[in-house]
Order: structure tokens, then sequence, then C-alpha cells
């Protein structure tokens, strides 16, 4: 399956990412957690295809991806940022690794919240987000994705922590074994990993050592 869709609205999410609204094809689903293999609709550029996650929530009139542009090097991220309303996406079949088995601990490293929002805000609309705590370690600040939108999310515990950025008031740590000790009070849920592949491998090898049950750590394989 392979559609063309155009973007109705691009819009600032934080210096280098931005949500990117598309017109919703009929009958085209999806589970929060769930992804595509996305493509522009440019000479060059479809063959070109980028996993992105869906950030809508499920039953939204159009679709939404939140998407990390990377400005060093001219990629798919780096071309999506010229792309504006009227512009043209493809996109294909609905897949993920990422669904949502019960409350618990989701753990990010930057751009790696993105698999967990659509999760997060469907457990919100639902009536479902008390008892799950978001972890999201960033370099700085203003690298932080959606801070306001989950810490206004009533009874969802969220710890954010930067590693290069000794000006903030924020935690300045790294979240490794020690940070797990100190930070969580039990390893009796579910935990949810996404990240750069060097941080899962760590932090799965950490959460067993410390004991946690590994059928319930998912994270984006």
């Amino acid at each position: 399956m392979q559609v063309s869709v155009r973007i109705l609205d691009t819009i600032p999410v934080t210096h280098n990412v931005r949500h990117y609204r598309l017109e919703r094809p009929k009958g085209y689903g999806f589970s929060p957690g769930q992804a595509t293999e996305v493509s522009i609709d440019r000479d060059g550029w479809r063959d070109q295809k980028r996993p992105f996650t869906f950030t809508c929530l499920p039953d939204a009139d159009m679709l939404e991806f939140t998407i990390k542009s990377y400005f060093d090097h001219s990629g798919v991220t780096n071309e999506l940022w010229s792309l504006g309303s009227g512009d043209h996406l493809i996109l294909r079949d609905v897949w993920g690794t990422i669904q949502y088995k019960g409350q618990g601990t989701f753990i990010a490293g930057g751009a790696g919240v993105t698999p967990f929002i659509a999760i997060l805000r469907h457990l919100n609309a639902t009536g479902r987000i008390a008892g799950n705590r978001l972890i999201v370690s960033n370099r700085t600040e203003k690298d932080i994705i959606l801070l306001e939108e989950f810490e206004a999310m009533e009874g969802l515990e969220v710890i954010w922590t930067v590693t290069d950025d000794p000006r903030s008031k924020l935690l300045q740590e790294r979240i490794d074994a020690a940070f797990m000790r100190k930070h969580l009070p039990d390893l009796d849920g579910n935990f949810y990993l996404c990240g750069p592949d060097a941080m899962v491998a760590d932090l799965r090898g950490q959460l067993e050592e410390a004991g946690a049950d590994v059928g319930k750590v998912t994270w984006e394989k």
C-alpha cells in the first residue's frame, strides 16, 4: 500500500522539531505507538524511505508526525524542513513494536520520545494516564519536545534530565543504573524504551540486572 497525502500545516515544536499535519486517507488507521515508512513526494526523494511514528490520536481527522530535522547532512529530515502546506508525502503500510501493555515507565532519549506521544495522549484522553511515568533525557532544555503538554497530563509523573546544559535547573544526570536506583521506587511495572540504540541496549541490560521482568520491557526493534 502506498498513498500520496497533502501536508495541511507544519507547526514548530523546538528549534529543530516540527509537527507535520497531513490529510488522512479514507480507511487509513493505526494504533498509538505505530509508525509507517514515509517519503517526500518529490523527484529524487520518492525512494528514500524513513520510519516515523504517528503522534496524533488514532481517531483524529488528520494525521500528524512529530519529526526532528538533522541539518548537518542533506538527508530526508533536512529536506522535510523545506516543506509546507500543499506539499506531499508518501505513506505506506502501518507497523510498529511499541504498544501499550499496561501502567509503567516510559524512558526516552531525545527524539525517542516521539513513539510515546500518541500513546500518552491516548491514555490521557481516555482517563488512563494516572500511574504512568515519563523519563526523558535531552542534551539541553531547548531540545525538550512537548514539555508543557506532558506536564499538563494530570496523573503522569514526568522526570526531565539534561546532559549538556549546566545553566538548566533540571536534573543533570545521565539515565543509567545509578539514575534508576535513585528515581525508580520499584521495578514491578512495564518499561517502554526508545532512543539511540546504544542507550536502549544499556537500559535493557541494567533493568535486567536490577531485577526487572524482561518480559515487561518493550522497545523499538
